[in-house]
């Protein structure tokens, strides 16, 4: 499994994100093509970090990005802990937070 990137998010921990992953995330959101460094910029800076009710490993993270064009102005990416190991699951922008 191919790497495409790393980040040690905000509360220091490492989360990647794979190449599988990452073509995954742009066949269903294709806007986030060109948004790497947002993602990367959410995980380690983000306005809110919210755990999911449905999975105690996964987090939810995101940042306000006040001058895009579109409605959905908040970056969301879904990060998961498992076995000491962060994955990146998800990132798409999104309305508001949830």
């Amino acid at each position: 499994m191919n790497i495409k990137f790393e980040v040690i998010d905000k509360t220091r921990r490492r989360l990647r994100m794979t190449d599988w992953n990452w073509e995954h995330i742009i066949r269903r959101h294709p806007e986030i093509s060109s948004e790497k460094e947002k993602i990367i910029e959410t995980l380690e800076n983000p306005d809110k970090i919210k755990g999911s009710i449905k999975d105690e490993n996964a987090k939810f993270y995101y940042k306000y990005y006040k001058h895009r064009n579109f409605p959905n102005k908040f970056m969301m990416v879904l990060g998961k802990y498992l076995n000491g190991e962060g994955f990146i699951i998800s990132a798409h922008f999104v309305p508001r937070i949830i």
